[in-house]
């Protein structure tokens, strides 16, 4: 099971991945697992020196009842000091952004991988469309 951003990589290029851990509680577990998130419009951000992730939707679970979690809570990401420390300094920078691009499970734990990527000008958007249209075009031509 995996859930992907697909919007983060026509929105973003993407410099570099990190696999980072999520604290949910259980009812969320129970919905990544059945598949009911949604990353498209969620970001990352750096306060008090913890990594939270914001505006992340796992939706309710059916069987959860009064345990029930809120659907777009703010959830923390677990990094180690360092790690966030480095990832601070690189958001510093000019138009550096921190983007969920895919959340899945490794070893029964629930895993967000999360980019580094600086944002696309319109130009650059059109320029993605055009390649991707052109690798679609070829597919189709050589079959």
């Amino acid at each position: 099971m995996e859930i992907k951003n697909k919007k983060a990589y026509f929105d973003y290029e993407i410099l570099k991945e990190i696999e980072v851990g999520i604290a949910l509680i259980g009812t969320e577990v129970k919905s990544v697992r059945k598949g009911s998130v949604d990353l498209k419009d969620s970001f990352v951000n750096i306060k008090n020196n913890e990594a939270f992730v914001i505006n992340m939707y796992i939706s309710k679970y059916e069987e959860g009842n009064r345990f029930n979690h809120d659907e777009r809570r703010t959830r923390k990401l677990l990094l180690h000091k360092s790690e966030i420390i480095k990832l601070k300094d690189q958001k510093s920078l000019d138009g550096i952004s921190l983007i969920p691009l895919k959340i899945y499970l490794k070893n029964g734990k629930v895993k967000l991988l999360l980019g580094i990527g600086k944002g696309k000008k319109l130009h650059d958007k059109r320029e993605s469309l055009k390649k991707k249209t052109m690798e679609r075009e070829q597919r189709n031509y050589n079959f």
